[in-house]
């Protein structure tokens, strides 16, 4: 004999669930999840004859809400779009980071400049690898797009390292002009001491 497949209960959410519905809406979820987290959290209730004639007083309270999301978000992507900050990585000599720039990356950066958004409302197609200026897209509260321009720089002292290697390389080149006649005889020097910048830059890369 079969076994009855039990129903699942229907729900009236009481707040935004995300992935499951806004305030007001009735939808139904695992049982776990119910049990577990939506219950004791009073994000939800079991949808009865009662609990119905809460529903329209719900989503007026939910579209009164929205309206004023939407209109923070257009205030904020208005301060947002001419905006450029800019967060230091530690790179190789080539410019590639040490991991990446992620989007729980950008809601620091913008954390730090006083601007609160969720990881879900940063839109990246794929992590930052290199130093540049990239323009960042967001996805704010009711859809509300934004955008600001963020500038990813390589760790100073790596930079520096390897500009002095670089300063090296072309004393050297201009000093085997002017020294080919004469034997060269401060090029070993210069090599060595250019051997040593660039095994400085590989520790430096490595911390």
């Amino acid at each position: 004999m079969k076994e009855k497949k039990q129903t699942k209960p229907q729900l009236l959410l009481l707040e935004d669930v995300t992935n499951l519905g806004r305030k007001g809406d009735l939808t139904i979820a695992k049982p776990g999840f119910v049990r577990n987290f939506l219950l004791p959290q009073k994000k939800a209730v079991i949808a009865d004859k009662r609990t119905i004639r809460m529903q329209e007083r719900l989503q007026e309270e939910r579209a009164k809400q929205a309206a004023q999301d939407k209109k923070d978000a257009e205030v904020l992507a208005d301060k947002l779009k001419d905006l450029t900050l800019s967060m230091t990585v530690k790179t190789d000599s080539q410019g590639h980071l040490y991991g990446s720039v992620a989007a729980i990356d950008i809601v620091k950066v913008l954390a730090g400049e006083g601007y609160e958004i969720d990881r879900k409302n940063v839109v990246l197609a794929k992590s930052i690898k290199t130093v540049g200026l990239y323009e960042i897209q967001l996805r704010l509260k009711e859809n509300v797009p934004a955008t600001f321009k963020l500038k990813v720089k390589g760790d100073k002292v790596i930079q520096e390292v390897k500009t002095r290697v670089e300063v090296i390389e072309e004393g050297a080149e201009e000093s085997e002009a002017l020294t080919s006649d004469e034997g060269g005889e401060d090029l070993p020097m210069q090599s060595e001491r250019k051997k040593e910048m660039q095994e400085e830059l590989e520790e430096r890369s490595k911390e």
